[in-house]
């Protein structure tokens, strides 16, 4: 990789000498880095491999709208992470990538996904009637089987059983934590080939294809119909008439299962806490979602202002997919800095979203700031990301959450067992030690 010029450098004995607490948790050595460095520095990881990590809100804005036909998604995803899901929408780029977003988009309008939010509903009311309450928790298991079992009922509606379910939860995890170590222990991918371990994962991942292929099949014989994402993309056709082969629904409903439920347990997780925390803002909300006892669930998720700003606030602070990955293909520069083509570009929204000079009292818990929807933000705030890659199902993940959280705060007081809220930065931002208490409102 040739080095970029007017970059700060990080040094690879640097890298080196913290890489035993990167691999727990790379954001303290990032943000030190920030602190020292500038918003935007670049970080030897080889002897010929490096990558520029950012937190400038303005490069971020370029690179994913203003020049974004300039950048691709780097090879975390469309390598290291497809290996594991396939060249769903997340994970390819080009003609492909415009090819499904287009045939995949109408799925998640909103009035498409009107048919879905009383399966959304079922969904998270079953886990919630299983909250112990009067004692502490760890609600992560919780929000984590919420969020999955979201999924799987958009998707599938009863088609599934809740074995495969399970078995489906799992694999999807334990792929996600051995990408992890990949991608922070690159000097490590030899043995973890060479060991086999790489391939017990990818037997794990061609288990769940035919689970998936087994559900899809059945569906196909019984000609039934359901109104689930299911039905919607086996009848989504493309331009020339044509519909999707078998392994590219794989790949999409694979996607669909890992954006779908790991960011939107993570931010649940993260905001239960925050209310918990913040018991004045607890009761704004439970006072919102009486008044809008018995209103329809479209009504609801569009007419629950406060609930929103709440949500908005915990990803703001927490956003469950904290970094962002470019690369760009042709040279170019920014505010003086030049980058070569082929550069590797990671944006750290937990940065970004933190920036004291983006943001007022920026680590506080202030929902009062997104009173205005959140446009005045829009340069610096991307928890779903921006531009034409903006995540195709940030509607489905708030109608999710207002749902779950209106839900959840009807029934429960939520009380807090520590004043801490601790973080694991996997490929997603995921709560440690996410204890709680809760008490059944009368």
């Amino acid at each position: 990789m040739k080095k970029e010029s007017n970059i700060p450098e990080v040094s690879l004995f640097r890298f080196l000498r913290h890489s035993t607490n990167i691999v727990k948790n790379p954001l303290p050595f990032h943000h030190k880095n920030f602190e020292e460095k500038g918003d935007t520095f670049r970080l030897n990881i080889g002897l010929a491999r490096s990558v520029i990590f950012s937190r400038d809100a303005g490069l971020l804005e370029y690179v994913l709208q203003k020049n974004q036909k300039n950048y691709i998604k780097s090879e975390i995803q469309t390598k290291d992470l497809a290996k594991y899901v396939g060249k769903g929408l997340l994970t390819s780029d080009g003609d492909h990538w415009r090819k499904q977003r287009k045939l995949i988009q109408p799925a998640f309008h909103k009035k498409q996904l009107a048919n879905l939010l009383e399966s959304i509903r079922e969904a998270i009311l079953t886990e919630f009637n299983k909250i112990k309450t009067n004692s502490k928790i760890d609600v992560f298991p919780v929000f984590n089987d919420l969020a999955f079992q979201t999924v799987v009922k958009s998707l599938f509606s009863s088609a599934v059983n809740q074995e495969e379910i399970n078995r489906l939860q799992f694999i999807t995890e334990s792929a996600q934590k051995m990408l992890v170590r990949e991608l922070r222990q690159p000097y490590l991918r030899w043995w973890f080939k060479a060991s086999g371990k790489l391939d017990k994962y990818l037997r794990l991942t061609a288990e769940s294809r035919e689970i998936l292929k087994r559900i899809v099949n059945e569906r196909r014989e019984s000609q039934e119909q359901y109104g689930d994402l299911l039905d919607m993309l086996l009848e989504a056709k493309y331009d020339d008439g044509s519909i999707m082969d078998d392994e590219q629904l794989i790949d999409e409903i694979l996607i669909l299962f890992v954006a779908g439920h790991e960011t939107t347990s993570n931010a649940l997780s993260f905001i239960a806490q925050l209310l918990a925390l913040h018991p004045e803002w607890q009761q704004r909300l439970y006072e919102e979602s009486q008044e809008n006892m018995g209103s329809d669930l479209m009504h609801l998720v569009t007419r629950s202002p406060l609930t929103q700003q709440v949500i908005e606030e915990g990803m703001r602070l927490y956003p469950p997919a904290y970094f962002i990955d470019r690369v760009n293909l042709e040279d170019d520069q920014f505010k003086g800095m030049k980058f070569k083509a082929g550069s590797n570009l990671l944006f750290s929204l937990y940065e970004i979203h933190r920036h004291p000079s983006l943001w007022k009292e920026p680590d506080e818990f202030m929902p009062q700031r997104f009173e205005e929807a959140g446009k005045k933000y829009s340069s610096k705030y991307f928890p779903f990301g921006a531009g034409p890659r903006k995540c195709i199902g940030n509607n489905f993940a708030m109608f999710e959450m207002i749902i779950a959280i209106a839900e959840l705060i009807s029934r429960y007081q939520i009380l807090p067992v520590t004043n801490r809220i601790e973080i694991t930065p996997l490929i997603t931002l995921k709560p440690k030690n996410a204890y709680l208490k809760f008490i059944r409102r009368e």
